[in-house]
């Protein structure tokens, strides 16, 4: 069984950045591609960003685009989130996944496998 841990969350104001990681348990993971999602309660899961296994693809949310980069290290078995100028509307629940493959992106969760337990970013105004 994988397991994907996040970590880096917390509460920052309008404008700050965070950077949020994920360590994989199996090296597997660094054969898929690997993705971010959020979600606010009572509204569905969010796709943020993808990057594929080699990291020489990826895919950004709308909402995101510009402001976010996700980028790999899969000597380390992490994936990270570098989110800058973040807004009040980002504030969710941050979770990362694993897809069943390394050659394809997909922006819905219906094409990854794994995800983590998720890790809170609050954005104050």
């Amino acid at each position: 069984q994988v397991q994907l841990v996040e970590s880096g969350g917390g509460l920052v104001q309008a404008g700050a950045s965070l950077r949020l990681s994920c360590a994989a348990s199996d090296i597997i993971s660094m054969i898929r591609t690997m993705a971010w999602f959020r979600q606010v309660p009572g509204k569905e899961r969010e796709f943020v960003a993808t990057i594929s296994q080699g990291s020489t693809e990826t895919k950004y949310g709308d909402a995101v685009k510009g402001r976010f980069t996700i980028s790999r290290d899969n000597a380390k078995n992490t994936v990270d989130l570098q989110m800058n100028n973040l807004r009040p509307e980002d504030t969710a629940v941050y979770y990362c996944a694993q897809s069943f493959g390394g050659n394809v992106l997909p922006t819905d969760q219906g094409g990854y496998e794994y995800w983590g337990q998720g890790t809170q970013v609050t954005v104050s105004s």
